[in-house]
């Protein structure tokens, strides 16, 4: 009865199955071992102390930032140079943005520091001056960010002066020396000789303060929505393998069924011969006039 998978057309089929199913599962497990991953890094950070806490370290000896090195305390020294504002930024369900100082360091390269946020729309608020002369500044360590970065923009087209997204690719462009390809934000507002802070002068003018950004967790390093996501993926991929197999069954279950019907004449052979019929041939030879008498 199941002779015909053996047939070129259920040879094609077999095929299939046993390609798709074997895939289905690997592309699951695979799903899951990201899912695993994130899981035991969001549990390694757990047990280790907070990095904003630990003993903070020259710049250099952070580099390049991964999730070990990510919100670590880190110092560096140099000059501000330029400074952009980075627009669309939230801080406590307000909209607001980034100040952000180019320190040129020793090296020549420049180091992206987050001086603070301010709310309003940048451009239209007035901003901090940053101070002058050599300083030394210890912010949170950061990755460049990119475009799956909550708060970026990177549809361009923005004003002189701003940026969509903090990120040495991006700031390169902009500046006529090298860029760090890191950033750090900073826990307290710039400090200014003789003990005064650039916010607490600028505050006595009337200017807007400062508010520091909190270090973001390194990406990839906790349980979000892309977590989450790898197991709707694994059952996906599990659901797939079931119904190929699913849909295999049925296919055979039909035609087997087809195949006994057949035998047991239910159904006409499609690929039978039809019989000629008898009486329309002895009708058509009497019919057929005699040559000697000519009926």
């Amino acid at each position: 009865m199941y002779r015909f998978l053996l047939t070129p057309r259920w040879w094609g089929i077999n095929l299939f199955v046993v390609l798709a199913i074997p895939f289905c599962v690997f592309m699951g497990t695979w799903q899951l071992g990201r899912f695993e991953d994130r899981v035991q890094t969001h549990e390694a950070a757990d047990k280790q102390p907070d990095p904003g806490t630990r003993a903070a370290k020259p710049l250099d000896e952070l580099l390049p930032v991964d999730t070990v090195t990510s919100g670590r305390p880190a110092t560096a020294t140099g000059r501000y140079a330029d400074q952009f504002l980075v627009p669309g930024r939230k801080l406590d369900d307000r909209t607001g943005f980034y100040v952000v100082g180019m320190l040129r360091t020793d090296s020549g390269k420049a180091l992206p520091v987050v001086r603070g946020w301010l709310p309003g729309k940048a451009g239209h608020t007035s901003v901090p001056a940053a101070p002058t002369g050599d300083v030394t500044v210890t912010g949170d360590l950061q990755a460049s960010e990119n475009t799956a970065t909550a708060g970026v923009d990177a549809k361009g087209g923005l004003p002189d002066g701003q940026v969509g997204m903090i990120s040495a690719a991006s700031l390169v462009n902009l500046v006529p020396y090298d860029v760090y390809d890191a950033w750090v934000t900073l826990q307290q507002t710039d400090a200014r000789p003789g003990g005064k802070s650039a916010a607490g002068a600028d505050a006595a003018k009337g200017a807007a303060v400062l508010r520091p950004v909190p270090a973001a967790a390194a990406q990839g390093t906790g349980l979000d929505l892309k977590a989450f996501q790898n197991l709707g993926y694994l059952c996906e991929w599990f659901v797939f393998a079931a119904f190929v197999l699913f849909m295999w069954f049925r296919l055979v279950r039909r035609e087997a069924e087809a195949v006994r019907d057949l035998r047991l004449g239910l159904v006409a052979d499609p690929d039978a011969t039809p019989a000629p019929d008898a009486d329309t041939s002895s009708d058509d030879t009497d019919a057929t006039p005699d040559p000697a008498t000519g009926r």
